[in-house]
């Protein structure tokens, strides 16, 4: 069986798309399937990026990770390239805006690999940005079943 390598985005790649890599990981880890996956995140803007380096992992997203016993440490933002088009099978976004700028900064998306986390649960909808709401538990509640939802139909 061949890796599948799967990128999660959303705005900043500071909240949503690192819970939810760091949230993947955890669970492929945990059914034993690491060796199968290579999860990552990245951003559709620069907003968190400085002179090519990206913010690490907000504080309360961090600490929300920590406690549910994933480390986020060493992760920094980093932007959404058009070479990562051609490198992932899947490119999960947490919102319409992620997915608008996505297909913009992917020039399309021609293989169908652009996606919404929350489309592959019974309920689609947007993952909230904590960003805004500051309700990371909500986001993350959203994150760990778009996860387990992608996790079954894959």
């Amino acid at each position: 069986m061949s890796m599948m390598r799967i990128l999660f985005i959303c705005h900043g790649n500071i909240c949503r798309s690192p819970m939810a890599e760091f949230v993947l990981k955890d669970m492929v880890k945990k059914a034993g399937k690491e060796q199968a996956f290579s999860i990552a995140s990245a951003a559709t803007t620069t907003d968190e990026i400085w002179n090519g380096v990206g913010n690490p992992v907000y504080p309360p997203a961090r600490d929300l990770l920590l406690r549910h016993g994933m480390d986020p440490s060493g992760k920094r933002a980093r932007l959404l390239t058009r070479e990562d088009y051609a490198r992932y099978d899947y490119i999960i976004g947490m919102d319409e805006e992620n997915l608008f700028d996505m297909r913009r900064i992917c020039d399309g998306d021609p293989r169908h690999k652009i996606s919404l986390l929350l489309d592959y649960t019974d309920h689609p909808r947007d993952v909230a940005d904590p960003w805004y709401t500051r309700n990371f538990e909500v986001a993350y509640a959203d994150i760990v079943e778009g996860c387990k939802a992608f996790l079954e139909k894959v």
